[in-house]
């Protein structure tokens, strides 16, 4: 008679064999042919993988002044699978004069994957960056002792001057996310953090070299493997040449010294940005080497934000420089012609509503009105503009309205070669529809035609539109990288963009700037040596008004736009006029004269109070 639990026994018994033998042979799959921990051992053992950095692409200014250049720098790099259990701890802290406690810390964050994703205890990681000479002398003659610890040459950013840190950037340790967006990084590596450092990194950073190197059986060093056949060299990164002129800069921090705004300068044949000025600012210098992180921090908890770029980051109401946009567009649109004359009572003065204005002539045509600021002639123009018939509704007129400050660079970005540029605003028909559930007319948006009410611009994007009167119709984006070595500047940067408004706007109000210089609201900028245009904007507050300048100079050959905004300085005449025309003498002419001299001190003495409501 058949047995029929000794049947099953064998059954399971068999299954459990069959089971072991499979599980084994998944494990030895996974071990030798998914897993590479054991080659990375074994490598480890035989090779040591030097990763040699290429040094980083020098930058100069246009007139090939070097701003940024490479000092040598020594990392101390650690291979954790090779020092664990023979390292004299308190000889290498003494070594590196540093508490064990950080020695602990430091080893803990190395190996935690959660702060360093690319960790392997068999490849090289960062422990300490950045060693002066001294420390790495010290060091080095002792390294012998210390397994697992080598010594990685590289380089650090100099700066040659303490000036223009938001413009140039710095050079900082790859963050996690850095290392996820580009496998080119591992971590300890460096890259730009803000300015021409971030927007070039891939330009300026060149290519990682490797050097194989052949270990014995005790882990010494024999030489290269194979004579160096697998080894590659570096490849250094890309000079880059600005268009700005750091004699110009450096000018612009010195006169806007103890106040909050920028000054933005441009050459209006090129689109490149001459200067870049915000303040208050601080030396580059402070973001090189191990206090870093303790000099971001006191600049990130500074009330008065040092570490905002003003000159492309601050968004403002531009004042009576937008005026000049205005005209262009009431001009180009038949609102009014070179003849049209608008009466102005002190203000612009309909239906109970008073928009005041200083004493001057009435009425007054395009040019003249230009010349006085006159803020009567320009509400009056957009009052007319936005009721025209020829518009069929009034959306239909403000959408027209809008397109042409779109044209002229205004409500996006212009987009400069800098990170963190904004857009500013320029409201359109369906932005008050929603404001004012469609119950809006003319009167209730009038102070948008002199630069205040819901409009704010950069003063980049104010800058632009003197570059782009004085080019009578059209500008190039601004950018501030020049040339790059071996390469092109991205086609961006050198085509033109016109504006809507006509040729025969433009002139006018060109004229109209000129006579504000010549007896104006601009008079204090006038000169014998070279013609100067300009516009002046007081730009309301809720604490004192702005001071703001918009011109360019030479009239009929133009090498300067500019636009000056001083944060609480009150009237334009106050403090733009004067810095906007010193930068321009200083660009021009090569140097200030003793007269101007003696100004530049005078202005950059006045340091103005500024409390949290004026920021």
């Amino acid at each position: 008679m058949k047995d029929y639990e000794l049947d099953k026994r064998q059954y399971v018994i068999g299954g459990v064999a069959i089971a072991v033998v499979v599980i084994y042979i998944i494990r030895l799959f996974t071990l030798q042919i998914m897993s590479d921990d054991y080659k990375k051992n074994a490598d480890s053992n035989a090779f040591l993988k030097k990763v040699e950095f290429p040094s980083r692409g020098i930058i100069s200014d246009r007139n090939g002044k070097n701003l940024v250049y490479n000092q040598p720098s020594y990392d101390i790099m650690v291979i954790v699978n090779e020092q664990r259990s023979r390292l004299d701890t308190m000889e290498f802290c003494k070594a590196l004069n540093i508490t064990k406690d950080y020695f602990i810390r430091r080893m803990k964050d190395i190996q935690d994957r959660s702060k360093n994703p690319g960790y392997s205890s068999f490849t090289q990681q960062l422990f300490m960056s950045q060693l002066s000479d001294q420390e790495f002398s010290v060091f080095q003659e002792k390294a012998y002792k210390f397994p697992g610890f080598y010594i990685q040459r590289r380089s650090i950013r100099q700066y040659e001057y303490p000036s223009a840190a938001l413009l140039l950037g710095d050079v900082a340790e790859v963050s996690p996310d850095d290392i996820a967006e580009d496998d080119y990084y591992q971590p300890g590596d460096y890259i730009g953090k803000i300015g021409i450092e971030r927007s070039y990194e891939k330009q300026l950073r060149g290519v990682k070299g490797v050097q194989i190197l052949l270990r014995d059986a005790r882990g010494r060093i024999q030489g290269n493997y194979r004579n160096g056949e697998f080894n590659t060299k570096p490849v250094p990164g890309k000079d880059i040449q600005l268009g700005i002129d750091i004699d110009l800069q450096r000018l612009g921090e010195r006169l806007m010294e103890g106040k909050l705004g920028s000054i933005v300068a441009i050459e209006p044949a090129t689109g490149e940005v001459l200067c870049l000025v915000s303040s208050p600012s601080y030396d580059p210098r402070m973001m090189i080497g191990r206090q870093r992180g303790k000099n971001h921090l006191a600049l990130a908890r500074d009330p008065l934000k040092p570490l905002l770029n003003r000159a492309i980051m601050g968004t403002y109401p531009p004042g009576s420089t937008f005026k000049t946009g205005q005209g262009l567009t009431f001009l180009t649109e038949g609102i009014i012609d070179s003849t049209t004359k608008y009466p102005c009572y002190r203000g612009f003065v309909t239906r109970g509503m008073r928009v005041g204005c200083h004493s001057h002539g009435s009425p007054l045509p395009i040019v003249p009105a230009t010349a006085t600021s006159c803020n009567a002639f320009f509400c009056w123009g957009l009052f007319n503009m936005l009721n025209n018939k020829k518009y069929g509704t009034l959306q239909n007129a403000m959408d027209t309205w809008r397109d042409y400050m779109v044209s002229m660079g205004f409500g996006y970005k212009l987009g400069i070669d800098l990170p963190g540029e904004k857009r500013g605003m320029i409201p359109n028909a369906t932005y008050y529809d929603k404001a004012f559930k469609s119950n809006w007319n003319a009167l209730g948006v009038i102070s948008i035609a002199i630069g205040q009410g819901e409009v704010t611009l950069t003063p980049l994007q104010i800058a632009n539109l003197g570059a782009t009167i004085a080019n009578r119709g059209y500008y190039i984006t601004p950018h501030v990288v020049k040339e790059i070595e071996d390469g092109a500047i991205d086609t961006l940067y050198t085509k033109k963009k016109y504006t809507k408004a006509s040729r025969e706007a433009y002139e006018l109000i060109v004229k109209g700037m000129r006579r504000a210089v010549l007896g104006g609201t601009c008079k204090a900028a006038n000169r014998r040596d070279f013609t100067v245009c300009g516009k002046t904007g007081t730009a309301q507050n809720r604490g004192r008004d702005h001071s703001v300048f918009m011109g360019f100079a030479p009239m009929e050959q133009p090498q300067i736009a500019i636009a000056v905004y001083v944060e609480n300085g009150g009237f334009g005449a106050t403090f733009g006029v004067p810095i906007g025309s010193l930068m321009m003498e200083q660009y021009i002419k090569g140097k200030l004269s003793e007269s101007s001299e003696r100004q530049a001190s005078r202005i950059q003495s006045q340091h103005l109070k500024y409390g949290t409501k004026d920021r």
